[in-house]
């Protein structure tokens, strides 16, 4: 069991890769804290962990508030004694109109509002826990970005690409920073990836736009949750103990 007595603190845990990943840590003898701002999805989510026999607690909480994320990393080193992992998953381009806008379709507002809710999440989530990890000498933190930051997102645009282009850089940074102290801090770049938030996005395409996407793809289908979550939990476990400062790009080969 890769994650016994491991206790992982996983943002937008509701759905999609963040869920898939909470359920995998879980069934590997971990204890999950998940965070989110659906409360009801966050509870759902929990219950079907712990229906499976696994150790979950649900915590609504804006990933993107500071006091609402000191107040969870408080909470639960004050019950569960320690962190070892932080997976912070929360991100996406879809929260504005056109998620695929040229650089002057974008609006300011656009801009700040995909820039924010990309890294600003991710660096609360890194600034509030790593005080706990450096005190425990040991921890492992994985980011999310996308193959946008690698500026290969023909769907995606240039502020996305930007926002986790920046998520590549900060992981980078962080792992030189926080290798002395017994802390690995990694990231993946996943490709497309059907969970419930894009999925209606995807069925929204025509048949040629999706068949023109599955056929760029050298593994010729669409990524789901799991296939990024078992990444991230890789790099999360302690087979990954030599491994820092690295962005995988989980893609199907693009």
């Amino acid at each position: 069991m890769r994650f016994s007595d491991r206790v992982a603190l996983i943002t937008a845990a509701a759905s999609g890769i963040g869920r898939a990943t909470a359920g995998i840590i879980c069934a590997e003898g971990g204890t999950v804290v998940a965070v989110d701002t659906d409360e009801a999805k966050l509870e759902a989510a929990v219950a079907v962990i712990k229906a499976a026999g696994g150790r979950a607690h649900a915590r609504r909480a804006d990933a993107l508030d500071p006091k609402q994320v000191e107040s969870v990393v408080e909470g639960t080193v004050s019950e569960l004694g320690r962190i070892d992992i932080l997976v912070n998953a929360v991100g996406g381009s879809t929260i504005i109109p056109r998620p695929a806008a040229t650089v002057d379709e974008l609006t300011l507002d656009d801009w700040q509002r995909l820039i924010a809710f990309n890294l600003e999440g991710t660096f609360l989530g890194c600034r509030t826990v790593v005080p706990i990890m450096k005190g425990q000498r040991s921890g492992k933190i994985v980011n999310i970005s996308s193959i946008a930051g690698r500026g290969i997102s023909p769907s995606s645009s240039s502020a996305y690409a930007a926002a986790k282009g920046g998520i590549i850089a900060f992981t980078t940074k962080l792992a030189n920073e926080l290798g002395p102290f017994g802390i690995t801090v990694n990231a993946i770049a996943p490709s497309m990836t059907l969970t419930e938030r894009i999925r209606p996005h995807w069925e929204k395409r025509t048949a040629e736009e999706r068949a023109r996407e599955i056929a760029r793809t050298p593994l010729r289908r669409m990524a789901e949750a799991p296939d990024q979550a078992r990444v991230i939990c890789f790099l999360a476990s302690s087979d990954a103990d030599f491994v820092t400062g690295v962005t995988i790009d989980v893609t199907g080969g693009i």
